[in-house]
């Protein structure tokens, strides 16, 4: 799909496999009269297909350029192109398309809703998308084949955020942007739900990127 209707001729293709780039990416926050820098000349290329963590202590500014990323936030200084297209400038409505479309999210938290089963939560985020995947052969994927009919309060953490991992993944996108997705299991559920990401993002080619302050869980990402 194309996100934006005309884009912008200053913007260099993208390189080989690029799927997006951050060019001297900056964000700064008004708080009253005091200004926050969070972000400054921040420089990514996310190659299509690949699986990247980004490591770092808490308040680094690692949300936010997952924020950025995924639609849900604008710099303030610098560029972000997501394949050749230069997002910086999008109008929300663009955005809502990009969001829905193209990226998939998963939380430490897993806000699935509590009076549906792991398959109905899956489906309501699968009916969003235009071209959407199998939601049975998605809660399989992530080991839930047995649990589809389980309401979240049934399913121990590991499994809701399965289930939240499926959710995203039901749309079918080319970026899926996790974060701290192991903040809320401990760290052997952790390295499972983190090689079930592995797995994913070698089985269906989709790229992923994953925030985490633990160094030790993000050895499992090929960059």
């Amino acid at each position: 799909m194309s996100i934006l209707p005309n884009p912008s001729p200053a913007v260099a293709a993208p390189g080989a496999g690029e799927l997006l780039r951050l060019d001297g990416v900056g964000r700064t926050y008004e708080m009253g009269e005091v200004s926050v820098e969070v972000l400054r000349g921040i420089d990514l290329t996310v190659r299509d297909g690949e699986f990247l963590a980004i490591v770092g202590p808490s308040g680094s500014g690692k949300s936010t350029i997952l924020n950025i990323i995924g639609g849900l936030d604008q710099p303030t200084a610098g560029r972000m192109t997501y394949r050749g297209q230069d997002m910086t400038g999008a109008r929300p409505r663009q955005l809502t398309l990009y969001r829905r479309e193209e990226v998939g999210f998963v939380f430490q938290f897993y806000n699935l809703v509590p009076n549906l089963t792991a398959r109905e939560n899956v489906l309501v985020a699968s009916e969003l998308s235009q071209r959407p995947l199998d939601v049975d052969e998605v809660l399989s994927m992530v080991g839930l084949a047995e649990r589809v009919d389980h309401l979240p309060a049934q399913l121990s953490g590991g499994e809701q955020q399965r289930v939240a991992i499926a959710r995203a993944v039901a749309k079918n996108p080319r970026l899926l942007l996790c974060d701290e997705p192991t903040g809320a299991l401990d760290f052997e559920t952790g390295k499972r739900m983190l090689r079930l990401l592995v797995d994913l993002n070698r089985n269906l080619k989709v790229t992923v990127v994953v925030i985490t302050h633990n160094s030790a869980l993000a050895e499992v990402a090929g960059r």
